[in-house]
């Protein structure tokens, strides 16, 4: 997904996709959250994700959940692209009478994992999420959180962190977007906070679509990944 006249370094330009983002108004003071996350949620969708929009509640599907839910513009765009809700809803989207709320809403809409709302709760929900399937006996699904790097400053993301180190939480992907806007920071960057749990932790350009891919698919059957995806900082994401 691109939302400038270049295309992001290796995929073909999305216009439609662009079209999609261009649709939605209202919200420009996080349309910087939705752009810096819009190329690692078209890798996810398009390249990574087992997901079916005809069968939005397979049991056996991955678990997508948006913690930086703040700017959901891109997400939504890409939902609608991938044929999860009619793209002609983005046209009214936070209006009072849409489904398309300034935070995504699970209950309202499809493929959507969890109700955003203060930052910082995703990662815990996600392994919450990720251990849930293991008492399941489903081992398949990938359980893949996006959240901003800021959220990291949040205590209850160093105890998700150590918690699925330990465990060895294969089943689950922390994709942090850092736009240099944490307050605290992380001594040695972000990969190390993860790597010192025992977690895998790759740094890549979060505008490159084959470095996303191939950061996102190296996983471990018993080391919970993280992909630290580099954008350019934004004053409001």
């Amino acid at each position: 997904m691109t939302t400038s006249a270049a295309a992001p370094r290796g995929v073909p330009d999305r216009p439609d996709l662009t079209a999609l983002l261009a649709r939605m108004s209202g919200d420009e003071k996080h349309s910087p959250a939705a752009t810096s996350t819009a190329d690692v949620l078209e890798v996810l969708y398009d390249r990574v994700l087992a997901v079916d929009p005809d069968r939005p509640d397979d049991p056996h599907r991955d678990r997508f959940l948006l913690s930086k839910g703040h700017g959901p513009m891109a997400y939504y765009a890409v939902l609608a692209a991938k044929g999860f809700f009619d793209p002609a809803e983005l046209d009214g989207w936070s209006r009072f009478d849409s489904r398309l709320g300034q935070h995504p809403d699970r209950v309202l809409v499809p493929g959507v994992e969890i109700g955003s709302g203060s930052l910082g709760h995703g990662l815990p929900l996600a392994l919450g999420t990720a251990l849930g399937l293991r008492a399941q006996g489903l081992h398949r699904p990938r359980v893949v959180v996006l959240l901003g790097d800021a959220e990291l400053d949040e205590g209850s993301n160093h105890e998700a962190i150590a918690v699925a180190g330990r465990l060895g939480l294969g089943s689950l992907t922390a994709v942090v977007v850092d736009n240099a806007s944490a307050t605290l920071g992380w001594p040695g960057g972000l990969d190390e906070r993860f790597a010192r749990e025992g977690w895998a932790a790759r740094t890549v350009d979060g505008r490159d679509h084959d470095a996303l891919h191939r950061a996102l698919t190296d996983t471990r059957p018993r080391q919970p990944l993280a992909v630290i995806a580099r954008v350019e900082p934004k004053e409001s994401a």
